[in-house]
């Protein structure tokens, strides 16, 4: 589940094909191989509830970190991405990536720095020194300079490492000490491996990185053409969600199903993890809480990371049942 900052290659120019009046057909782009974030997307394809709501919904695995740009360009009306990863989109004081969130997978962030146990990092400054996994992105290198430097260490000490692994224990085990991850799929991994952890919650350390990670995104002027259409949508997807809150063990089968290539064992210990994790405190599934949305933004602006204050901008729950 690794998260990368999308760079932003295309213009946009394409972006108004996706304006056109709808005839049902929906397709949506994940973010990475099919998972346990994307649930109940699965579950409200193999229930039949998209076809109620009468809805032809594709759900397909773009060329690696394009969800957010073919979003954009009319290429598919949703995706999954990240808060973090939407901010420069949609932020750029030209040529704006037309996307908006409109609901969030997870309530609150799940990603975290994971270390073998032998390593001794049990928190921020504990790091210095060490070899970190890095995606090279200027967010990354921020949030890590902000959680070293918040706890008192000495950021210019952290070796960062690119990070080409694409299995995080294995990385742990040879090139690096410490990795980014999700912990609802590699912090699950170790557990299923036996494996002792140390684990940083960046949300816990700090509010300010309790972001949105991952959401679902629509082309916004899609949207605004198809209003009904995205609440249709979102009503089989919010469906499906509060299945796998309910029912995890057969929302896990259903993501067997549609996945088969995934570890049984580690899809059914993630769906028990996330059953408390998808909705979480929020009133609703989906629903963001533009207060933190908007505290991570400022943050990134306060970073450099963005080239003007958002906000509370690029996020609406107005389509969530």
């Amino acid at each position: 589940m690794k998260r990368v900052l999308v760079t932003l290659l295309l213009a946009v120019t394409a972006s108004l094909t996706g304006c056109s009046k709808n005839d049902g057909v929906v397709r949506v782009l994940l973010d990475w191989t099919p998972n346990t974030n994307h649930t109940g997307l699965f579950v409200a394809l193999e229930k039949g509830w998209f076809d109620e709501e009468g809805l032809r919904v594709t759900i397909t695995q773009p060329p690696e970190d394009e969800a957010l740009v073919l979003v954009a360009s009319g290429r598919a009306e949703f995706g999954v991405t990240f808060q973090e990863s939407m901010g420069p989109a949609v932020a750029k004081e030209r040529d704006a990536l037309p996307v908006t969130a409109v609901a969030a997978i997870i309530s609150h962030n799940t990603s975290g720095i994971m270390s073998l146990k032998e390593s001794a990092i049990q928190r921020p400054r504990d790091l210095q020194g060490m070899r970190f996994a890095s995606w090279e992105t200027p967010v990354v290198t921020a949030v890590m300079r902000h959680i070293v430097e918040k706890d008192g260490g000495s950021f210019s000490t952290v070796n960062m490492v690119p990070n080409n692994a694409t299995d995080a224990i294995s990385a742990l085990q040879t090139d690096v000490d410490s990795i980014w991850i999700y912990y609802a799929w590699d912090g699950i991994n170790a557990e299923v491996e036996g494996i002792a952890i140390d684990y940083i919650d960046l949300g816990t350390f700090d509010s300010v990185l309790d972001f949105y990670t991952p959401v679902l995104v629509v082309n916004t002027s899609w949207a605004e053409a198809n209003p009904q259409t995205v609440k249709k949508f979102l009503n089989a997807v919010s469906r499906g969600y509060y299945y796998a809150i309910n029912y995890p063990k057969e929302a896990a089968d259903i993501l067997l199903k549609h996945a088969p290539e995934l570890d049984r064992e580690i899809v059914i210990r993630s769906q028990e993890y996330l059953k408390t994790r998808y909705q979480g405190d929020a009133k609703r599934w989906g629903e963001i809480d533009s207060q933190r949305w908007g505290n991570f933004y400022r943050w990134m602006y306060e970073q450099g990371l963005l080239e003007v204050n958002i906000g509370s901008g690029g996020f609406t729950n107005e389509y969530l049942p």
